[in-house]
This record gives structure tokens, C-alpha cells and sequence, in this order.
């Protein structure tokens, strides 16, 4: 493949010491491609002060980019703002915490030279806690039986990008983000190879079970209408069931068999039925919810400061 400018997107929150060794070994890889390359690190409102570490970088070489929000956004939000700031033919995106090998990009890029404008990284031996693992595994099956496709939960977001993919990604501007789901959705010519993951290099994960299953129940209302239609399917199956129970009282009581009303069922059925209500009224309100989020049109970020570069 000709040589041409790859960019490298890395989100960055709570890795101030990790900052200088991952500069190094993207610059130290990236070398071996190509000189021409950009780094863009996008800090996500880091309460340890990750700015100072992403600063000292750029002072150093001119071809690493320094965005800092104006808070946390998250991590999927940072990634849009690295990647609206891109001008690589080839973009890499990664997190900061180098258990996605830099290494790796040399891999990943040859294969994308074979023709294909998506090479994801599957991460053949995660290196991550059971929790992580495990919590993962559960939400590709979940997504996945919402969605009605297999989902590879070995699969994140560390990948080579083609610059038409990223230019279809970014115009998606919902609320709810999940780069690995967008760049699936917009399609083009897709592969995966095995790659090496590792340990944390520096402290622990900062997605606790709270947010995760923030993240996974708004990915799921963004990408599926799958709940709707089982409160439809699911309020069928009720009133059929109610009109056959509804029969079978009916001629048990002219038949004679029942003498005095039961106050237990009655009730028992006011609360089962109020609760499907409720229940369902619920997930309703949540997508009413998102449409509320979406329609406001707020930007995805609030950029604080920039070095070497301008979005």
C-alpha cells in the first residue's frame, strides 16, 4: 500500500502516567510504516489532570494533537471528537490503557492493504478480570438477540479505518454511541484479525457495573425497537390468556361450580396485570426518552482546549 497518513485516535481518562509510554510505542510503531502520522488524544474531563501528561507530549513533536473536553462525556463521545479532528487516509482508533497493543497496528494495517476498508482487532486471549469478561459476553448475547445478529464481544473498538468509513461514521451524530456498532452499520468491506491484548498497564478500569449497564440498556434502546414489539406481542399473549380464563369462569359459574367470588384471584390479578402495565409503560417512557434527548440537538461534546490542532 502507498504510504499515506495514518491518524492514531486514543480517548484518554484517569492514564497520566500511561500518556509518555503509549506516545512512545505508537511513534515508535507508526515509524515503521510511515513518518507521516498524527496522534490525537482526546482527554474526557479526567479528574487526575491527564491534560498535563497529553500537553508535555505535543510540546515534544508537533504531530501529537492534544483535545481536552470540558468534562466527561464518555468514552464512545471522546472517540467522535478524535475522529472529527482526523485527516488521515488510514485512521487507528484505540484505548489509552495499552492493553490494545500498539505493536498491532503493523498487523492490522497489512492486512487493510490487501483491499479491505475495515480490519477489526479480535482480542484472541483478553487479559481482562472475569467481571469485564463475563459482562461483555452478556451484553454481545444480549444486543445480539435484540438485534437479530451475532456479535463478537472479542471485538471492540481497536481497528484500522479507511477514511471513508470514519467520514460515514461521523455524520451518524445520535446521542447514543457505540463506534465498533456505528462502523458495523455503515458497512463497506470488512475483516478481523487475531491480535496480542494485555494487562492494564496502569491502575483499573473506570466502567463500574452502574455504567455499564447505563451504557448497555441506551445502546440497546438506540440500535433496537425489539422491547417495543414484545410489549405488543407480550399484550396479546396476556388478553388471549384472559379471554380463555375468562371463558373457563364463566362456565364453571352457570354450571353452577362456583358459589361466592374469589377476593384472592382478584386481586392477585390486579396486581400481576398493573404490574405488565407499569412495566411496559416504563419502556415506553425510555424511548420517549431518547426521542427527547435526540430532538434537543445538543453537541455530542464541548470541547475545552486544543494543541496542534482545530476542529
Amino acid at each position: 500500500m502507498p504510504q499515506s497518513l495514518i491518524s492514531v485516535v486514543s480517548p484518554v481518562y484517569r492514564a497520566k502516567s500511561i500518556v509518555p509510554e503509549l506516545v512512545r510505542r505508537i511513534v515508535l510503531t507508526l515509524s515503521e510504516i510511515t513518518e507521516d502520522f498524527e496522534i490525537i488524544l482526546v482527554e474526557d474531563g479526567c479528574p487526575e489532570n491527564s491534560w498535563e501528561a497529553i500537553a508535555k507530549e505535543c510540546e515534544k513533536d508537533s504531530r501529537v494533537k492534544g483535545v481536552k473536553l470540558s468534562r466527561n462525556f464518555g468514552q464512545h463521545y471522546a472517540i467522535t471528537a478524535g475522529l472529527d479532528a482526523v485527516s488521515g487516509e488510514w485512521i487507528v482508533v484505540m484505548d489509552c490503557d495499552l492493553q490494545d497493543q500498539p505493536e498491532e497496528i503493523i498487523n492490522l494495517y497489512a492486512r487493510a492493504s490487501e483491499g479491505y476498508d475495515v480490519v477489526f482487532a479480535r482480542r484472541e486471549n483478553r487479559k481482562d478480570n472475569l467481571f469485564k469478561k463475563i459482562s461483555s459476553k452478556l451484553f454481545a448475547n444480549f444486543f445480539g438477540w435484540l438485534s437479530g445478529s451475532k456479535i463478537d464481544n472479542s471485538i471492540a473498538n481497536f481497528g484500522v479505518y479507511n477514511k471513508k468509513v470514519i467520514d460515514s461514521v461521523i455524520k451518524l451524530r445520535e446521542t447514543s454511541r457505540s463506534f465498533s456498532l456505528m462502523v458495523q452499520l455503515v458497512g463497506f468491506k470488512q475483516t478481523s484479525i487475531n491480535t496480542e491484548h494485555s494487562s492494564r498497564y496502569l491502575g483499573t478500569t473506570s466502567y463500574s457495573l452502574g455504567r455499564l449497564l447505563s451504557h448497555a440498556i441506551s445502546i440497546a434502546l438506540a440500535y433496537s425497537d425489539k422491547p417495543l414489539r414484545l410489549t405488543v406481542i407480550t399484550g396479546m399473549i396476556i388478553s388471549m390468556g384472559s379471554i380463555l380464563v375468562t371463558v373457563f369462569f364463566l362456565i364453571n359459574y352457570f354450571s353452577g361450580k362456583i358459589q361466592e367470588p374469589g377476593f384472592a384471584s382478584l386481586i392477585l390479578s390486579v396486581w400481576f396485570l398493573g404490574g405488565v402495565i407499569i412495566f411496559f409503560l416504563g419502556i415506553i417512557g425510555l424511548y420517549i426518552g431518547k426521542i427527547f434527548e435526540g430532538v434537543k440537538n445538543r453537541p455530542l461534546y464541548i470541547i475545552d482546549k486544543q494543541i496542534n490542532t482545530s476542529i
